[in-house]
């Protein structure tokens, strides 16, 4: 791993820090080694390569140079209840950020939880991990991995990038309107009726809202129409006998794909 610049305040968001790496093996993983070290949070680890980028799942997440890889630390994030809506702040953060650097309005579509969709391909991934440290500290990291001028291919879904588009977006840019903007949506978040709000934003973008999707798990498979998300933003289907359900986790797919 290269040396890293000191920290500094984080673009558009003082009350955070940032560091700059060259090479890292996987930010989310440097952001939890200082929080073993006793960081108090609120850091921002940024490299321009990572070679062990990991995405949700245990999957592998390509990160070759120009595309931007960045995570943040949060310690002992409050409302300590609310954790699980932290996916969704991340994702609606990123969207509003992808606008704010490409110059556009609602490019970005999200697919839940936080998969950020232009036409329909998959330009980014947000994982979110946490860890308890000592002194029952929780570690939170959340971690995002956006294709500004190349994607891989992916076996899963169709993939896209910033620059095939016609967007020129560099790195540096996309982290300086993410930090600005993650900032705001933290903030919103933590107020006692905060997600409501982040809640109204996400639907406002969502990719397949009142379409038939198929939602797959380690234990099972569950197709039905996108109905809505309930207060803590987990997803709610409604099945062809018109019961509704409440999905905690899984992957979303189109019927047939």
């Amino acid at each position: 791993m290269t040396q890293s610049n000191s920290e500094c305040p984080a673009p558009g968001a003082p009350d955070f820090r940032y560091e700059a790496h060259e090479n890292v093996g996987s930010t989310n993983s440097l952001c939890f080694e200082r929080a073993r070290s006793g960081h108090p949070g609120r850091l921002w680890i940024r490299a321009d390569v990572q070679t062990s980028g990991r995405g949700r799942r245990g999957r592998e997440w390509s990160s070759p140079a120009g595309n931007m890889f960045a995570s943040l630390l949060l310690v002992d994030p409050e409302p300590a209840d609310r954790i699980g809506e932290l996916p969704l702040v991340a994702a609606v953060a990123l969207a509003e950020a992808v606008d704010k650097a490409a110059g556009t309005l609602q490019l970005v579509k999200l697919k839940w939880p936080n998969d950020l969709l232009i036409e329909g391909a998959k330009l980014s991934g947000i994982l979110l991990e946490s860890e308890t440290l000592a002194g029952d500290r929780q570690a939170v990291v959340l971690g995002f991995g956006v294709n500004c001028v190349s994607h891989p291919p992916l076996s899963l879904y169709q993939a896209t990038d910033l620059r095939s588009l016609g967007y020129q977006v560099s790195a540096e840019s996309l982290f300086g309107s993410l930090s600005a903007v993650l900032a705001e949506k933290l903030a919103v978040w933590r107020q006692p009726e905060g997600f409501r709000s982040i809640r109204k934003d996400w639907l406002g973008r969502a990719a397949h809202l009142g379409k038939e999707i198929t939602v797959r798990s380690a234990q099972q498979e569950i197709t039905g129409t996108f109905a809505d998300l309930d207060e803590r933003g987990h997803l709610v289907i409604q099945q062809a006998d018109g019961r509704q359900r409440t999905i905690y986790a899984g992957d979303v797919f189109l019927p047939g794909v």
